[in-house]
């Protein structure tokens, strides 16, 4: 998806670097390439006609009229506006005392066990002891799968499905206390807002082991 995307816009920016000086039309033409762009690439209609309205008036104004170089000014627009709707990328909050937790949530099959493997892998490259909480008892192995990640990365689990989630998570916070870990990281059961039981679930545990960060973990087609 990503590559269509980026190859449909190097088109426009190609189009609009040769030319010298660019007219009212030639922005709009431009800009009805880049809604394509983004309408093919499953971004939602009205995020995608906020952004291009905010690029045209931006384009067709003095900011562009006074540019040594138009067709580049407007592709700076476009990156500025892409950037300011995806959000700029930020650090995790690991400030304050020790352990941190940090949770994944989602929907069901969106990533978060592999994510919740990855991110500790990430932070223990960087000198940081991690533990891995298992808070899915609910998906068939899936207690497994973050056992068998914890492994081949060489970061502990506590797991037990004989124990709700927020009580493993308390324990397993009191444990990474006692033992000198800086983050634990909660994989938690797929669920969507419909889920009265496993938010209120969520809610639980965040009551008991208040997180510093709630990473939320989606398909990158949605």
């Amino acid at each position: 998806m990503f590559e269509n995307l980026t190859s449909r816009l190097n088109q426009v920016f190609d189009q609009l670097r040769r030319r010298g000086k660019l007219s009212e039309a030639d922005v709009d033409a431009a800009m009805r390439e880049v809604r394509l762009a983004l309408l093919e690439a499953d971004v939602h209609f009205s995020v995608v006609k906020a952004l291009i309205a905010r690029v045209r008036e931006r384009a067709v104004g003095a900011e562009v009229s006074k540019a040594l170089n138009p067709g580049q000014q407007v592709i700076k627009i476009v990156n500025d506006e892409l950037i300011a709707t995806l959000g700029e990328p930020a650090p995790l909050n690991l400030r304050g005392p020790k352990p941190h937790v940090i949770m994944m949530v989602g929907l069901q099959g969106s990533g978060k066990t592999t994510g919740a493997g990855k991110l500790a892998r990430m932070l223990r490259s960087k000198g940081e002891r991690v533990m891995l909480v298992a808070g899915d008892p609910y998906r068939p192995a899936a207690v497994a799968q973050l056992q068998q990640l914890g492994e081949r990365i060489d970061v502990p689990v506590e797991a037990d499905v004989n124990v709700k989630p927020p009580e493993l998570v308390k324990r397993a916070f009191e444990k990474a206390d006692k033992g000198g870990f800086g983050i634990v990281i909660v994989d938690t059961a797929g669920r969507s807002q419909l889920d009265a039981e496993l938010m209120n679930e969520l809610k639980s545990i965040v009551a008991k082991v208040p997180p510093v960060e709630i990473l939320l973990v989606v398909d990158s087609m949605i």
